[in-house]
């Protein structure tokens, strides 16, 4: 059994005992947690370190159903502003329960905002090497197909990344199609049409059917400066779209993004953190 999940009339968390490496090591994760209260939450806390403790797995991350293509991060940190669309959610309680039991933060992440006036102030000089398209809202099964091929390369050196397929990539993200605005979504590539690079923008549909703010919400590249080409070239055409805000969405403290962010002016308004417990004997 590679799952298991544990609940009571005030609780449910799930162990996934196949989850990614941490610091060389097999490691469990534990996801799709809920409690009503910090006492529910921790007496299935428990029974879920216990059967990871007896799979042989001495080390747990959470909160995360299984890898990161999934939901994972608690919020660490808040302004109160309302939930943008596809963001992580959890409450003080669920928080408070990892860190009683142990669990200390190894990874931060932050969302941020800016207005889009604000943005692009100045155009990255033009590359001989790089083109930057909108997509064409064509065939949207074979644009992530090659997204999903690109993303494995980009994202397979990052901190807990684990593979899946390409059926499972898909089976997420096709429902998202109804939702494209094919304006927000930019490619780069080679002048002889490699693809080196995407950005995918959405509309922030949790403010309702005409959304002011536009969510910047993933973006990989295998070329050296390629996300300053598409953020500027996503931030263009939201403003030209009529948004007025760009949320840059959960990106990791550490990445390039951050910086990126940070000059464009953005202000953080929501922190989130993965947490880790390594278990004795």
């Amino acid at each position: 059994m590679t799952t298991k999940t544990f609940s009571t009339e005030g609780a449910k968390i799930t162990a996934y005992l196949s989850g990614p490496v941490w610091d060389g090591a097999p490691t469990a994760t534990l996801g799709a947690f809920r409690c009503k209260t910090r006492e529910a939450g921790n007496d299935v806390l428990i029974q879920a370190i216990a059967f990871i403790h007896e799979s042989g797995i001495r080390h747990v991350i959470g909160p995360m159903d299984g890898d990161t293509w999934h939901s994972y991060r608690f919020v660490t940190e808040s302004d109160g502003s309302a939930q943008f669309l596809l963001e992580p959610t959890s409450t003080e309680d669920q928080l408070a329960v990892f860190q009683n039991a142990g669990f200390e933060q190894i990874s931060g992440y932050f969302s941020a905002r800016v207005p889009l006036a604000n943005t692009a102030q100045t155009q990255p000089e033009t590359r001989d090497d790089l083109v930057i398209t909108p997509w064409d809202g064509e065939d949207p099964e074979i644009l992530f197909g090659q997204v999903f091929d690109l993303s494995a390369k980009a994202f397979s050196k990052n901190a807990f990344y684990k593979p899946i397929t390409q059926e499972a990539f898909l089976a997420m993200y096709m429902p998202m199609v109804p939702m494209l605005k094919r304006e927000l979504i930019f490619f780069a590539r080679r002048p002889d049409d490699e693809l080196v690079g995407f950005l995918f923008g959405t509309p922030n549909y949790a403010e309702g059917p005409a959304p002011k703010s536009v969510i910047l919400k993933t973006y990989a590249s295998l070329a050296k400066g390629a996300g300053q080409h598409l953020a500027y070239a996503f931030h263009t055409a939201a403003l030209k779209a009529g948004y007025e805000t760009a949320i840059h969405a959960l990106i990791h403290d550490d990445n390039l993004s951050a910086l990126r962010s940070a000059a464009e002016g953005a202000e953080i308004f929501r922190r989130y953190g993965l947490f880790g417990l390594k278990l004795d004997g």
